[in-house]
């Protein structure tokens, strides 16, 4: 597998993750989920606490965290563009469905997708500026590789 971050590092992004996700306690399946995954003695990034998905050899691992309004949503753990290292997502999992415009559902699940956003923004920019690497950060430090060695 590419470099995974130090568990540390993926530890630092939860807590941000979950101080921008919900206003009180995760909920039960959440917590249990973080104490399966902090009394792993395993290899841990082989815990049951991942998902995993897409190359073996350098996969995309995901753990759902949810948030106060969409239970759904995930911290991902991506491959970079550079095939080296690993990039933070919070992943809100709301873009691959949507209802119909004419649904009467449509209204209502359009204003989730708008607060998941909200939440996603929010947790991707504190990871930022924490030192969490995220797409972002990665495509600023490659720009400004870039702009340097003109």
């Amino acid at each position: 597998m590419r470099n995974l971050p130090e568990p540390a590092m993926l530890h630092k992004a939860i807590d941000i993750y979950l101080a921008h996700a919900y206003q009180t306690a995760p909920p039960l399946t959440t917590r249990s989920l973080l104490n399966l995954l902090k009394t792993w003695a395993g290899d841990f990034y082989a815990s049951p606490a991942f998902a995993r998905t897409g190359d073996p050899n350098s996969p995309r691992l995901t753990i759902r965290l949810g948030n106060s309004v969409y239970p759904h949503m995930k911290l991902a753990l991506e491959p970079a563009p550079d095939g080296q290292t690993y990039l933070f997502k919070a992943d809100s999992h709301d873009k691959h469905l949507s209802p119909a415009e004419s649904s009467p559902d449509y209204t209502a699940f359009m204003e989730l997708r708008e607060k998941n956003q909200k939440i996603v923004d929010k947790i991707e920019q504190a990871w930022a500026d924490a030192g969490v690497p995220t797409f972002k950060t990665y495509l600023q430090a490659d720009l400004q590789k870039r702009q340097a060695a003109k």
